[in-house]
């Protein structure tokens, strides 16, 4: 144990791998390594990346991670991808476009598969993170799946949420008036060489004015235009997580922030640990058989329920 820690904490990258896929496939040491590297955490910028499918996420963090190795900072980079429904894994997918930022030294990629979780990121995403920042990397960038008005997810872990959207995807604009406007920190037009980029910074800049709680902040939304063809805007973008970060530190949100996730992650912990439990207490027989009988109403859920609380301790069994 001390031997991958001492050597995760070094920056050894073989250790982070390793440690990496332990928590994948939740296994019980990771927890134990995941314990003891906590008090080693807390350092890096957490940047999460979010949108529709097809606004251009993959191809605008390899930019921003290239932008902030010229600025020699040693960048980690979870990228959450779709799982397939055949064998489970990862669908890669854009994850080609990275392969040219894997000779570096000082970048780390690991694409970890979805699982089904609808909040656009893996169960294991923010241990992976965890794991990420005991190594030294800073910052740490998530891109999301990509699934609309589900991604809001991305916030219990991030820092800085930056919303990319993509001239002319009118599905984009509808999905962040059904909620993601309230999750961004920086809006990213991105392909910004293509028609109609300017009305979709326009339509962005209307809702934003529109917003009642955005025109209390103090902290005033950019709208970063960039472009991989013509490698623009990627230094602005930059230059703006540099400024959220410190607006983030100066004004004690940070501290909110990081209060309002580790509630989260609580909580997370605890579902899942209750979630264990019944697995174990009831056979998939068993759930069959209740499930079938509930179906023919000679059982209500309610007093199955009831039942099942109290046989994993957490209701007496008098009550």
């Amino acid at each position: 144990m001390q031997n991958i820690i001492e050597r995760l904490l070094s920056g050894d990258r073989r250790a982070l791998a390793r440690m990496i896929t332990l928590i994948e496939n939740e296994s019980s040491a990771a927890t134990k390594y995941l314990a003891e590297l906590h008090q080693h955490t807390g350092k890096a910028h957490i940047i999460g990346v979010t949108g529709s499918p097809g606004a251009g996420k993959s191809t605008l963090v390899a930019r921003l991670v290239r932008e902030y190795r010229k600025r020699e900072h040693k960048v980690g980079v979870v990228a959450v991808d779709p799982t397939s429904p055949f064998t489970g894994g990862a669908i890669l997918g854009d994850r080609i476009r990275m392969m040219e930022l894997a000779g570096d030294p000082n970048i780390f990629i690991r694409s970890m598969a979805s699982r089904g979780n609808l909040g656009g990121l893996s169960a294991s995403t923010r241990d992976a993170v965890r794991a990420m920042d005991a190594a030294g990397f800073d910052p740490i960038i998530i891109e999301t799946v990509g699934t609309g008005q589900a991604e809001v997810e991305v916030m219990r872990t991030a820092q800085t949420v930056f919303v990319v959207v993509a001239p002319g995807m009118g599905d984009d604009i509808q999905a962040i008036k059904a909620g993601i406007l309230e999750i961004a920190d920086i809006f990213v037009v991105s392909k910004m060489d293509k028609p109609g980029a300017d009305q979709t910074v326009a339509e962005l800049s209307m809702m934003l004015s529109l917003d009642p709680n955005r025109r209390k902040s103090v902290w005033r939304i950019p709208i970063v235009k960039t472009s991989a063809l013509k490698e623009q805007g990627f230094a602005e973008l930059v230059e703006a997580a540099f400024q959220h970060h410190a607006y983030l530190l100066e004004s004690g949100m940070m501290q909110s922030r990081t209060q309002r996730q580790v509630r989260s992650e609580l909580q997370a912990l605890l579902l899942q640990a209750v979630s264990k439990s019944l697995r174990e207490a009831v056979s998939d027989e068993e759930w069959h058989e209740l499930t079938d009988n509930i179906t023919k109403r000679e059982l209500d859920p309610y007093t199955v329920a009831r039942d099942l609380e109290a046989r994993i301790g957490l209701r007496a069994p008098q009550e």
